[in-house]
């Protein structure tokens, strides 16, 4: 049957405000992302993030935070990685503007042992297969999931690291401990601690 032409008119102007209605809620709920590279300036990470941050301050060498939670997408062409998302996220600039480094717990709360895990073994998957490779492995050597290795992250009263490097270009260093929650006090929780930068150390 034919509405008529107005029915009809008011018919679409309703479908396009619910369709507009429906963008608005899933621009609301989707992730946000800081998507940045290192030493570009501040704005362009600005421009290209989904996650609002603010500006940096000319002639200063301070820190930003997303004002929401954030995943990190590194988007350097060949040692791009992209992390979970993180309520920790801290993004410090040079007095020129530009970016120096990130530091960030890649999580939005303390996380179960099989969780925390899973976490750092993608992120070391991920700069693997993008040709990072792991340094100083003799005294840092890359997480695996091993009864061992678990045995280790929960007896480690410091936590334990690991150093990964993008040719001469970048570092990171992820940090894995153990996390006294006070809202869940009976159990195991870990904290991630991930710093992205230049690289800073040799092999």
């Amino acid at each position: 049957m034919k509405l008529p032409a107005q029915l009809g008119w008011r018919a679409g102007v309703v479908s396009v405000f619910v369709l507009l209605a429906l963008f608005g809620v899933w621009d609301q709920w989707r992730e946000k992302e800081i998507a940045l590279l290192m030493g570009e300036p501040w704005e362009d990470m600005r421009q290209r993030s989904s996650a609002s941050i603010d500006p940096a301050i000319s002639g200063s060498a301070w820190f930003r935070t997303p004002e929401s939670d954030a995943r990190l997408r590194f988007v350097d062409p060949q040692y791009g990685f992209v992390t979970p998302l993180a309520r920790f996220f801290t993004v410090s600039f040079k007095s020129d503007m530009s970016i120096r480094s990130v530091r960030m717990s890649p999580q939005v709360e303390p996380l179960l042992l099989d969780d925390a895990l899973a976490v750092a073994l993608d992120l070391q998957e991920q700069w693997r297969n993008a040709g990072w490779k792991p340094i100083l492995v003799n005294r840092y050597p890359s997480f695996i999931n091993t009864p061992q290795w678990r045995a280790r992250l929960r007896n480690a009263p410091n936590g334990s690291v690991v150093y990964w490097q993008a040719g001469d270009k970048y570092q990171v260093m992820l940090i894995f401990a153990r996390f006294k929650d006070v809202k869940r006090p009976t159990e195991e929780r870990y904290l991630l601690t991930l710093e992205l930068a230049r690289a800073w150390r040799k092999h």
